[in-house]
């Protein structure tokens, strides 16, 4: 059910789960800004998320209230893991949802690595 963004932050959502190891995640990378872990449904061959470790909402949360280190982090963060998965080369696309029309689902701020075949269009035509 894809979330309002600007509803407040809910501690008891997947990925703030995830980053308190109450549940279990195929993790591929932490560091002090952020944690990345395959998505336990797949919608490519490779599929991994990226989640900042600050209780941000969505992307629009996080630009408007995220120190400037944590921002820098993050997003160094995401680039090290298209990299350290070997997906720059033959390319890879990176989502982030934001609010009811984009249809985020989870109430964390998480971009989507996705690659590992032709992804097609952007958008449904």
């Amino acid at each position: 059910m894809p979330i309002d963004a600007t509803l407040p932050y809910d501690d008891q959502n997947v990925f703030a789960r995830i980053l308190r190891d109450e549940i279990p995640s195929k993790r591929v990378y932490e560091d002090e800004w952020a944690i990345a872990f395959h998505d336990i449904n797949p919608q490519a061959p490779t599929h991994i998320l990226v989640i900042p470790r600050g209780a941000y909402v969505s992307w629009d949360d996080f630009s408007a209230r995220a120190p400037d280190a944590e921002i820098a982090g993050f997003i160094r963060a995401v680039g090290k893991v298209a990299r350290d998965a070997g997906l720059v080369a033959p390319g890879y696309r990176l989502l982030a949802n934001t609010g009811l029309h984009s249809g985020q689902e989870v109430p964390h701020l998480h971009v989507h690595l996705f690659a590992g075949q032709s992804l097609g269009p952007m958008l449904a035509r």
